[in-house]
């Protein structure tokens, strides 16, 4: 026969199972899983409310899928990007916890986020060291670009889904017009991407988002070396002989005035020609790790091969982009600043 205390002691054995399978149970409702694009499984809250981004490029993602409102910490730059202060006025009153490149942890824990969103390695490193549920949202081309639309989406939930798979057909749709505009295209003039103004040697070589939008405008990368922002002599891209010169984050008085200072370069057909332009910069460039990679190719092309892309108005498609995404009506004159990198 079973004593009253062994049925009792079981009765609240079972009833702490029971407890303890329903706060397991309560914890699971509470969080869900996304898988990052290193293939890392990281466990965040089923709904996300706070997110800090310390990748500059997907401050302007969040952005594009409409979850700028749940951004509660950001970067320097970001806070500073002339375009997405008139976009989004909000982001200059977000905390940016950083020491020059360095976070300071303390500071980014006190914006309780409930999930934090980075590419650089150590970043990571960091913020899961502090035991912040961190997604790592880097790519180095297109599909890549896609994944991490799509990864953000997931991470901000809502309507944010169905605005990436909008955006991701945008995309696709701008890069099969180019390809069909240039069907029967055999020329495929040699392009130098020179990263920015202030050194006319450190490039973007293949094996990047650079160089795969360079081939689909219909270009050939002048570099043949891997990798994005590498370094390289002036007497290599002087070898290389670039028949069209793009310079990031100038405008083309600029890379043009630039590029004419040096004793080298200068020389350049390139340069004698006037090939040589700024790239467009909107809420961030366009030519690097970029929502607006979807305006990008298009420029490329029309830029490379204006007779085939004749029919595409670069003003239009960059107010219709604003509009659809991030809500902002843009003027004629504000798109044509955008185009020139103003």
């Amino acid at each position: 026969m079973i004593s009253l205390k062994k049925v009792a002691a079981f009765a609240l054995t079972a009833g702490c199972l029971v407890l303890a399978g329903a706060t397991v149970d309560a914890h699971a409702a509470r969080t869900r899983t996304v898988t990052d694009l290193t293939g890392k499984k990281v466990r965040i809250p089923t709904h996300v409310k706070r997110v800090a981004d310390l990748w500059h490029a997907n401050n302007q993602v969040v952005l594009l899928l409409g979850g700028q409102q749940k951004l509660v910490a950001t970067t320097p730059l970001i806070k500073h990007q002339p375009w997405f202060k008139r976009v989004d006025p909000g982001i200059t009153k977000v905390v940016a916890p950083f020491a020059g490149q360095e976070i300071q942890v303390e500071t980014l824990i006190k914006t309780h986020p409930d999930v934090v969103i980075a590419a650089d390695p150590a970043q990571v490193k960091v913020a899961r060291q502090a035991k912040l549920p961190t997604v790592n949202a880097s790519y180095q081309d297109f599909a890549g670009l896609k994944k991490s639309v799509n990864l953000t989406a997931a991470v901000l939930g809502g309507s944010a889904p169905a605005v990436a798979k909008q955006y991701t057909q945008l995309l696709n749709h701008n890069i099969n017009l180019v390809q069909k505009n240039l069907t029967g295209v055999k020329s495929r003039p040699t392009v130098l991407h020179i990263v920015s103004a202030t050194d006319l040697t450190k490039v973007d070589g293949t094996k990047t988002i650079v160089n795969e939008w360079i081939r689909l405008a219909g270009g050939k990368n002048a570099v043949t070396k891997e990798g994005n922002q590498i370094t390289v002599t002036s007497e290599e891209i002087v070898k290389a002989n670039p028949a069209v010169i793009i310079v990031g984050q100038a405008t083309t008085s600029q890379a043009r005035a630039v590029v004419r200072k040096d004793a080298t370069l200068r020389h350049l057909p390139a340069v004698k020609h006037n090939r040589v332009y700024g790239n467009p910069t909107g809420t961030f460039p366009w030519d690097r790790y970029s929502a607006e990679e979807a305006l990008q190719v298009l420029w490329a092309a029309k830029l490379l091969h204006s007779q085939a892309m004749k029919d595409v108005n670069l003003v239009q498609e960059t107010k219709h982009f604003y509009k659809t995404f991030y809500h902002y009506n843009l003027t004629t004159k504000q798109a044509q600043q955008i185009l020139a990198g103003k």
